[in-house]
């Protein structure tokens, strides 16, 4: 049987007919968008979780948003003309003589064409005990005539759990602009030769661990002969620099080589310089300079010098848990107890962030002054910072100025080693065993009962810091988590380092490692002294400053005119004067912390006796002549610093509300005026 549709008469079945063909069409077109938004979602999301180009990091740094909002009193105050700006952001004009040469001087020869061997290198510590330790690996391969194998950093192998993308030294250093630079100075290579190789992992090639600052009389004498006969050596460098600081004068074109391997050679690698250059970016898109302050506080610097009644409670046990530590290996040669306020008055500790703070804020900087905090540690964490913070608006770190991303990218790519869901461990059911029907029936009996079982340890309570101080003397096994931690921190150190050579004013508050030896801060004042000899670095004689914080110590915030005027006067003159300090204190245990004269030349033909640049400069050689025109002191240099030796007549409070004071209904001139005003903004360091 079929059905017969019935129609309408007039031809009306056609337009019916239309428009239902219409509709089936705009049916098939929404189906068809629907697809097509479907798959460009799909498809940005595969560029947003998979590329890393250019292009979509010039649009994620255009959409960044930081944490960091500077805030300033006047934004639009810029002089730089006033004795306040000079005296707080100029030059040091008393070092304006100096230049960077760390050129070849004598009869310096190119490297052998046929060297003795192979010196491969293994490198343990952190940031600046790596940087040392290369710089001296370098001056080891010229002395014996060897050729250098790229150095492994310890703690950046494979195996710390970091991206496999990079091999050891290519994790912080550029091994191409390291091999390029030096090509002139001694043959690097990046690998041992396969059969080397293979001696190597079998464990064949003789190896020496160096002691810490060892001469060249070692190397000559103990090395040399065994890399004659086995045509390769590996020697391994446990604590930062493996070459004596100070060397005799016929060696001095090595102390250049250290300088040409240091400032000139080691360049970090592309991402780390990228993120390093885009944070100074934003540090100065406001127009003003800034401090760079380094804490410098450490567990380790702290329990060697004996600081740990400096904190309280968890920090002072931990502290001392570390010395102990210490002590039973021989790296601390003092008592377990150390009077730690002898200690800090005698200089020998750290400055608290609020006492950094102070001295700033005394000598002039006001509120809105922009800080840069660095260092991957600050032991006590950020509560030890708050003091710090309320005095001054704009303290920054790395993480305020940069985003995860942009570290991540740096990282490279990583596994991943955490569980999103740990299993957790409960306690064990005890369960009670049957005992036999005669052991219950019998009596009591004569011998005494056995110890307790021992308490059962769970992960749950033995975690953290009172576990295993409480538990054992030793100090706990790293997991691969603080192992790739610990590598990041190079990373970090990396960048801080970067900006705190480019900073305007530099303050350490401590230059003092865990064995004694100086730390980053010094590598950082080495470096600022031989590239820019003026920037205005404080070397602050930290005796001489707690004494004077002690003589206010009850009234911290309230100190008087005389104080701020003989803190200032001690703070402006060890900007030179700290030089003849790091002279004898640092030099001796690092070259780089104080690299002249020997990498510097002066455009001075003498230096006057009674300047306390005499015993540093006396030696310094006198620049060639192409230099002279290339480094002309610009006009600004030449003032006179009259009004910044001048005192000002001030408040009795340090920390001045803003509008307050300068009242008076007499007329003055012109100039007496402006000095007035420029005495008042010196002093005034008013919070907001």
């Amino acid at each position: 049987m079929k059905w017969v549709y019935p129609t309408k008469a007039g031809g009306g079945g056609n337009g019916e007919g239309k428009v239902v063909v219409f509709k089936s069409k705009l049916k098939w077109v929404g189906l068809f968008g629907l697809v097509l938004s479907a798959f460009s979602i799909f498809t940005h999301f595969l560029l947003a979780r998979y590329t890393d180009g250019f292009a979509i990091s010039e649009y994620k740094s255009s959409i960044t948003i930081f944490s960091w909002r500077p805030i300033f009193e006047n934004a639009a105050d810029l002089s730089t003309a006033t004795a306040l700006h000079r005296r707080l952001w100029a030059p040091v004009r008393d070092l304006d003589s100096l230049h960077p040469y760390a050129n070849p001087r004598a009869n310096y020869v190119a490297p052998a064409s046929q060297s003795n061997g192979f010196v491969f290198v293994r490198i343990r510590g952190g940031f600046h005990e790596i940087r040392n330790s290369i710089c001296d690996v370098v001056v080891v391969a010229r002395l014996l005539n060897a050729t250098l194998v790229i150095p492994e950093i310890q703690s950046t192998t494979s195996s710390k759990g970091i991206s496999t993308e990079f091999k050891s030294f290519a994790y912080l250093y550029s091994e191409d602009q390291f091999i390029a630079a030096l090509a002139d100075d001694i043959k690097i290579v990046k690998t041992l030769p396969k059969d080397l190789k293979g001696a190597r992992r079998k464990k064949e090639i003789p190896s020496f661990k160096v002691p810490n600052s060892a001469s060249p009389y070692f190397y000559i004498h103990h090395v040399l002969p065994v890399l004659n006969r086995h045509s390769v050596v590996e020697l391994v460098v446990p604590d930062g620099g493996c070459l004596q600081a100070l060397l005799p004068p016929h060696l001095e074109e090595y102390q250049r080589l250290r300088c040409r391997v240091a400032f000139h050679a080691l360049k970090f690698r592309h991402e780390v310089e990228e993120l390093a250059t885009k944070i100074l970016y934003r540090l100065r898109a406001s127009g003003r300079p800034f401090i760079a302050y380094d804490p410098g506080m450490t567990r380790d610097a702290l329990a060697y010098h004996g600081c740990a009644e400096l904190f309280q409670d968890v920090h002072t046990e931990l502290i001392q848990h570390k010395r102990a530590w210490m002590i039973k290996r021989g790296i601390v040669k003092g008592n377990l107890t150390v009077d730690s306020a002898e200690q800090n008055l005698n200089g020998l500790c750290p400055l608290m962030p609020e006492e950094i703070g102070i001295l700033l804020r005394a000598y002039g900087y006001s509120w809105d002054t922009i800080i840069y905090v660095s260092g991957g540690e600050v032991f006590g964490g950020q509560k030890k910072l708050i003091p710090l913070h309320a005095m001054f608006e704009n303290v920054v770190d790395r993480t305020s100025l940069s985003m995860p991303w942009e570290l991540n990218k740096m990282y490279g790519r990583e596994a991943n080693l955490v569980d999103k869901h740990p299993k957790t461990s409960s306690p064990p059911v005890k369960e009670e065993k049957k005992k036999p029907d005669a052991w219950k029936k019998s009596g009591p009996r004569p011998r005494p009962l056995p110890p307790p079982p021992a308490r059962a340890k769970y992960p749950y309570n033995i975690e953290g810091w009172w576990g295993w101080v409480a538990e054992s003397d030793n100090e706990p096994e790293s997991t691969v988590m603080e192992l790739r931690t610990n590598a990041h921190k190079l990373l970090w150190e990396a960048i801080d380092y970067m900006i705190c050579v480019e900073a305007d004013v530099f303050v350490p508050g401590f230059d003092r490692d865990g064995r004694g030896n100086p730390n980053f801060a010094s590598l950082v004042m080495g470096h600022r002294l031989y590239q820019f000899p003026v920037s205005k670095t404080f070397r602050i004689d930290r005796k001489e400053v707690t004494r004077h914080l002690e003589d206010i110590r009850d009234h911290f915030y309230q100190a008087n005119h005389t104080w701020i005027t003989s803190l200032r006067r001690h703070l402006r003159k060890h900007l030179v004067d700290g030089l003849t300090d790091e002279l004898t204190k640092s030099k001796p245990h690092s070259f780089l912390s104080f690299p002249i004269p020997e990498c510097s030349c002066s455009r001075k033909v003498s230096v006057n006796a009674s300047s306390p640049l005499h015993d540093v400069l006396r030696t310094t050689q006198r620049c060639p002549s192409w230099m002279d025109a290339d480094v002309a002191s610009p006009p600004g240099d030449k003032e006179t610093e009259e009004d910044d030796a001048a005192e000002d007549d001030s408040d009795p409070l340090l920390f001045r509300q803003i509008g307050e004071s300068n009242e008076g209904g007499v007329e003055m001139s012109n100039k007496e005026e402006t000095t007035q005003m420029e005495d008042q903004e010196e002093l005034e360091g008013g919070e907001r």
